[in-house]
């Protein structure tokens, strides 16, 4: 009893630590991409810049779509690690290493046509995508390191590494920014150079993790496991789970996509104000995925040890956690707007009545923040297709009827209620689900993954 209480008061220090750690790495991708910007910004042509915005969406949309990499390792990962399972520990990392490498290389051979499709997709004069296309074509090359990375980034979470993880992110925005500075400032390569550097960047920050990766695991260990890495059931387990991680990704941005299309068509300045709007809850967001990080790692650490009393304060502390934070960010725009929103453009006639959609930004910054601790927690307890199943459902109940309303409205205001309404009910049926989870069975409904993994260590020593 008493090891239990002392267990969970350790709790609070461990989960603060992890997620502050996990919180700061992540505050440095903004903060390097931005200073990209400033550098090109101030170039004589603005197309650059404008080429560049162009398609690094069209880059980073692909990227967040395979963001299951790191999801789908991290969790995985904190269970073998609970059950003291070291060959597990290690196939995840492999297998999940093989489908990013297999990934990043098939988007290189499909640059061509990956390229002409989401270009077409987009609106831009001629000299915005031919900068566009320069950059697109240097960054690709990076692919393979960017999905490494992810696999590198979930491996280390899920064995509670978070300080080797921001050391990963400092190396890659460091060498980012260095390298923005030479090649576009020095050397004058605009949006080519833009590119290089962030592949560059990607590549250093993989040949870092795999130093640290060298350190952890020995020669012997790879030859002892290296029967068991091709077992098609894994990947099949592996598929299974990053297919859901997927959907429920896909289906989430889908709905933020079609936000932006229709409010771009409600006029130039309402889309620079929803921008604005989305600049800070994205902001917002870049706190509470640590805090969801967090929460995974240690909800498939408390699964794989078979803890579950573990699991009611892990989620207490992580939504508190988040929900702290989107109420402090709400705060800060509500009593400061005018600062908050004029270190973000000096055009007055975008700030002047965005005032009007602040209540809807308290809103989402409560339901994301709380929304993403969720998230990880069922993530964490390798129930993918619990978040795959809830982002469906809230897109038929609460996003679409909505978005048919703000259709015939044409209100920004009812755009603002569709996703709100689309948030707020991913949280109430995350919530709805949360009880069953802490049965005694712990593993009951689990990811197919884990399931195999205890059955391959059997049959291989059995064999």
């Amino acid at each position: 009893m008493n090891q239990t209480l002392n267990s969970q008061y350790d709790l609070l220090p461990r989960f603060f630590r992890m997620a502050s750690i996990s919180a700061l790495s992540n505050l440095m991708v903004p903060l390097a991409t931005t200073l990209s910007v400033i550098f090109l910004g101030h170039l004589s042509e603005i197309h650059h810049l404008a080429g560049v915005a162009l398609a690094g969406n069209l880059i980073n949309t692909l990227y967040l779509l395979l963001t299951f990499l790191r999801m789908g390792t991290t969790g995985v990962t904190a269970m073998a690690v609970g059950r003291d399972d070291r060959e597990a520990v290690l196939l995840v990392g492999l297998r999940n290493g093989i489908i990013a490498l297999g990934l990043g290389i098939a988007i290189i051979i499909l640059q061509f046509p990956l390229r002409e499709l989401g270009f077409a997709l987009l609106n831009a004069a001629p000299e915005v995508r031919a900068s566009g296309i320069t950059y697109f074509n240097a960054q690709v090359w990076g692919a393979p390191a960017v999905l490494l990375n992810f696999v590198l980034i979930g491996w280390f979470l899920g064995r509670e590494q978070s300080s080797v993880v921001l050391l990963l992110s400092f190396v890659s925005n460091a060498v980012n920014i260095a390298l923005d500075y030479l090649f576009i400032v020095r050397w004058g390569w605009e949006s080519t150079g833009a590119g290089m550097s962030q592949a560059i960047s990607q590549c250093l920050a993989v040949l870092v993790g795999l130093i640290f990766l060298c350190k952890e695991i020995q020669w012997q260990e790879l030859r002892a496991i290296a029967g068991q890495i091709w077992n098609p059931s894994a990947f099949k387990s592996i598929f299974t789970l990053n297919g859901d991680i997927f959907l429920n990704n896909f289906f989430l941005l889908l709905a933020f996509v079609i936000f932006n299309y229709q409010a771009a068509g409600l006029g130039t300045i309402t889309y620079a104000e929803n921008a604005l709007l989305l600049q800070v809850l994205g902001l917002c967001t870049y706190f509470v995925e640590g805090i969801g990080f967090t929460t995974e790692t240690l909800v498939g650490n408390s699964k794989g040890k078979g803890s579950g009393e573990q699991l009611l304060p892990i989620v207490g502390i992580g939504v508190g956690t988040s929900l702290l934070v989107g109420l402090s960010f709400a705060g800060v725009c509500l009593l400061f707007p005018s600062s908050v929103f004029g270190l973000l453009t000096n055009h007055t006639e975008v700030t002047e009545n965005i005032d009007f959609y602040l209540p809807w930004l308290l809103l989402m910054l409560i339901f994301t923040s709380v929304c993403f601790s969720l998230e990880g927690y069922f993530i964490g307890l390798g129930h993918a297709h619990t978040a795959r199943n809830v982002t469906l459902a809230a897109i038929a109940v609460g996003f679409v009827p909505a978005d048919i309303a703000a259709l015939q409205f044409h209100s920004n205001h009812f755009l603002w209620l569709t996703v709100c309404l689309f948030m707020a009910t991913r949280m109430l049926m995350f919530a709805v689900k949360l009880p069953s989870t802490f049965g005694s069975d712990i593993g009951e409904g689990s990811n197919l993954a884990l399931v195999f993994e205890e059955e391959s260590v059997k049959q291989v020593s059995q064999d």
